[in-house]
């Protein structure tokens, strides 16, 4: 008898309301805007509406509604729309007073000064700056279009990383321009000499001594390009004693060329300015009223939306007339489908509203002593799982909220995940920070002696002997993420 092996598998599909929940939960406060401009181009049922120009709502049917949205969950999206899938519409499903007057929860409080309106600055992008300097250049047809190729070349950090060669094979495919490699090498140190100083480079090495190059010639300037010239392998390994005697150097020399050569810029493509700076615009508010934390959503996540008046009134009509006029008919499903989609998206934003601050809520609570002053030492060892527990919710929601979400505080504005890291032990029984053992590490290497760096083996000994259990291995990796070199690569003169 042969045997058959039954395997039930068991999923849960997503209905189209809760993906645009999730959508709407990861877009942060300064794409919600667009967002939102988008939906109200696309459906005609939904309206931006000021509550003031409406009726006033029931105070207790407000305070219902309220408290049954505050219990609902994603589930409640799929019941929402078996419901709507009935084949007889009900008019009373889309003329409730509270979706037609609109909706506004918490925001910044009253008052148009609440709205934080954070201003976007705009400065000119190092290209264009590049190709303003390439326009005073006397140079031919063919030169400018060289020097347009090598500009476009240049990489964020302001080097060109490609080879001669392969900018020429660029312009002769793509331009049909025959150009040398010394046609092109000679519009390259044009273009080094602009400014910032350093761009345009091909690598590290020629990036300093362009930088020098600019300087007034004096003797430790000249010491400075000998060493990167001729000994630039040692320099980045740190062997001083090896330069000193290569090149015949006195203390004095060698000590005032490396402090020289530490303070030029090694990403020049950094200091021309960005195409665009934008202000960080916070999702949450947190202020400090005499001791105790005020929480509050930046009021761009309350955006006025309501269903349209219009449309619901045109719903009105067919529920009046005759209902077996086919053209009619078709109208109506076509209404029925924008009404449905206009309550939908309103019940995401409500509900990514609702999440926002029980997610907040829940990390402010456990971060309390950290927000009243900002001392990073007062940080408690946090994971998602943590806040997804106390809130009742997945990981992977407040995942969503933590990856793409910031909060404005008396000392910053700081990403939700800084709040979010691993514990470590101490001999106490108790659970630190890894950000407050970060923080020691930081300190001990900024206060140890230069000449005599300390090592990963001697910073673990120092962290277990404050009574933090950690591993050689876990001081490495903590020193990298706050990139600070090894011991070798730290030793100053």
């Amino acid at each position: 008898m042969q045997r058959l092996d039954l395997k039930q598998l068991l999923g849960q599909k997503l209905s189209p309301q809760q993906i645009q929940f999730i959508k709407l939960l990861q877009v942060p406060t300064a794409e919600l805007e667009a967002r939102i401009k988008e939906e109200l181009e696309m459906n005609p049922a939904l309206e931006e509406g000021d509550v003031a120009d409406e009726p006033a709502q029931d105070n207790e049917e407000s305070s219902d509604s309220d408290e049954d949205f505050d219990n609902t969950e994603p589930d409640d999206f799929a019941e929402e729309e078996a419901r709507r899938d009935d084949d007889d519409v009900n008019i009373d499903d889309y003329l409730n007073d509270d979706e037609i007057a609109g909706y506004k929860m918490q925001g910044d409080g009253p008052g148009e000064e609440e709205d934080r309106e954070m201003p976007i600055a705009f400065m000119g992008s190092l290209t264009d700056s590049l190709m303003e300097q390439l326009d005073f250049l006397n140079l031919d047809e063919k030169q400018h279009a060289i020097g347009v190729q090598l500009i476009g070349s240049i990489d964020e950090e302001g080097y060109i990383r490609r080879d001669m060669q392969a900018i020429s094979n660029d312009l002769a495919f793509s331009q049909n321009i025959d150009a040398s490699v010394e046609e092109i090498e000679d519009v390259l140190r044009r273009i080094q000499a602009f400014d910032p100083p350093g761009i345009a480079a091909r690598d590290l090495q020629e990036c300093l001594l362009l930088q020098l190059e600019r300087r007034d010639p004096d003797e430790i300037t000249e010491v400075a390009e000998q060493i990167i010239h001729d000994t630039f392998d040692e320099f980045t390994k740190k062997h001083y004693p090896r330069i000193q005697q290569k090149l015949e150097l006195e203390d004095y020399e060698l000590k005032s060329a490396i402090d020289l050569i530490l303070k030029l810029n090694p990403k020049p493509g950094g200091s021309g300015g960005a195409g665009r700076v934008q202000y960080v615009i916070p999702d949450f508010i947190i202020t400090n009223e005499e001791g105790q934390l005020q929480l509050s959503l930046n009021a761009r996540n309350a955006p006025d939306l309501r269903i349209s008046r219009s449309y619901a009134d045109m719903f009105d009509a067919y529920d009046k007339s005759a209902k077996t006029d086919k053209k009619l008919k078709e109208t109506v499903t076509f209404v029925k489908q924008k009404l449905d989609a206009a309550k939908w998206f309103i019940d995401a934003i409500k509900q990514r509203q609702n999440t926002l601050l029980r997610t907040m809520e829940a990390l402010m609570k456990r971060q309390y002593d950290y927000f009243l002053d900002g001392d990073e030492s007062k940080l408690k060892p946090m994971i998602l799982k943590d806040i997804a527990e106390d809130i009742g919710m997945d990981i992977s929601t407040v995942s969503r909220v933590a990856n793409s979400k910031s909060v404005q505080t008396e000392f910053g504005i700081i990403p939700l995940k800084f709040f979010f890291s691993e514990g470590i032990a101490t001999d106490a029984g108790e659970d630190a920070s890894s950000r407050e053992v970060k923080a020691i590490l930081k300190d001990i290497i900024e206060k140890e002696n230069k000449r005599k760096p300390l090592s990963d083996d001697k910073i673990e000994k120092m962290l277990n002997d404050k009574g933090y259990n950690i591993a050689r291995r876990t001081v490495a990796k903590y020193r990298e993420q706050l990139n600070l070199p090894v011991a070798r690569l730290r030793k100053e003169l």
